[in-house]
């Protein structure tokens, strides 16, 4: 897994306790995905101890083959009737005050499974009306109409990831494109007025700092609000390799600049993860418009 021993700043924080026993308890209960398992997420850990997790919805097994990501790839499930209101019931009886809902890619799905993600915004906001969503989506294959359908249920926040540098798409994520992850969020922006949009990098492909900057500098150019940029780590021999360890202190210049071009929140460490502290983001971000 990866490129020899890891750093010492690698090394995540994990804990179980009774609360991490609860979260882990809720989720197998309501029989739900979560990206914290199904990608072997290292902030897993951390995450169910403090109560909350990342839904994963519209099965278990992603259509495309990204050679990052350790989800399951293969044919797309039959969609699940009360999977929204699954969700639902977790984020209430978990008590979230912020929920983050994702999915696998379903290019199978004539919308791409948006109308499974507008039914659990609006069933998380009949059951929990003072809980925050956060919607991390695949592209849709950049369709207008999809992006509609999300849209329309008002998440207060839309995530997308452009993931990594537009040279890097070939090796890293085939099946997708630059430039219309890209559109997906200027469209969101104007669909979503009063939301944020959101998009997330990894690091330690190969990329140039400036590849990075570049990318931090288009996602502006989209309009985009909220960034997150992490360390990749290889989830199998059979993913794609790590190509070095960022350095805590490239990852806070990264951080410096993205800010500096006008992003209004930034969370930008190794082990930093598109979901990652989501709510703590968007608290830091309000504070600092104050």
């Amino acid at each position: 897994m990866g490129k020899g021993r890891f750093p010492e700043w690698l090394k995540a924080k994990y804990s179980v306790n009774r609360q991490f026993d609860e979260t882990v308890s809720i989720i197998n209960e309501h029989r739900l995905h979560t990206v914290c398992q199904s990608a072997d997420c290292p902030n897993r850990g951390e995450c169910f101890a403090e109560g909350t997790a990342t839904f994963l919805i519209l099965g278990n097994v992603c259509t495309r083959a990204c050679r990052f990501c350790a989800v399951q790839k293969g044919h797309g499930q039959p969609l699940d009737e009360d999977e929204a209101e699954r969700v639902a019931d977790a984020v209430a009886r978990m008590k979230l005050d912020y929920a983050v809902i994702t999915s696998v890619t379903r290019d199978d799905l004539p919308d791409g499974g948006a109308e499974v993600f507008a039914d659990v915004i609006r069933l998380v906001r009949l059951k929990s009306p003072q809980t925050k969503i956060e919607v991390l989506t695949p592209d849709f294959k950049g369709s207008e109409q999809s992006l509609k359908i999300v849209a329309d249920a008002v998440p207060d926040v839309f995530n997308h990831n452009i993931e990594t540098v537009p040279r890097l798409y070939p090796a890293v994520r085939p099946q997708a494109d630059y430039m219309r992850s890209l559109g997906v969020l200027k469209k969101m922006k104007t669909l979503l007025p009063e939301g944020k949009t959101k998009s997330g990098l990894m690091v330690g492909l190969g990329e140039s700092s400036e590849e990075v900057k570049n990318v931090l500098r288009d996602l502006r150019e989209a309009e985009c609000d909220l960034v997150t940029i992490g360390q990749y780590l290889s989830p199998s021999p059979d993913h794609i390799s790590i190509v070095e360890f960022i350095t805590p202190d490239q990852f806070k210049e990264y951080e410096k600049y993205a800010y500096s071009i006008g992003f209004s929140g930034v969370a930008s460490a190794p082990l930093v993860r598109s979901s990652y502290h989501a709510k703590k983001m968007i608290v830091k971000q309000d504070s600092r418009q104050k």
